[in-house]
């Protein structure tokens, strides 16, 4: 038997999110040109575990994340 459920790790706390932890979230963060700022048809994916969303640091986490995904510059 083979069982259903995914695991995924949280991209900022390492955790790991289970099939019924319903607080989780995951984004997709959208590439773009960098010479025309137009969507290019990637993104990048990160997840959030829910003690996170409970603490309220989901949106202070977007940023850093963006940062260390190479989203957007280092310097920002």
């Amino acid at each position: 038997f083979k069982n259903g459920s995914h695991v995924f790790h949280s991209s900022t706390s390492k955790r790991l999110i289970g099939s019924k932890e319903h607080m989780s979230i995951q984004r997709n963060m959208a590439e773009d040109n960098e010479v025309t700022g137009r969507f290019n048809g990637y993104f990048k994916t990160d997840a959030i575990c829910g003690a996170m969303c409970r603490m309220s640091e989901s949106d202070d986490s977007t940023l850093p994340l963006a940062k260390a995904l190479s989203i957007i510059s280092s310097r920002f």
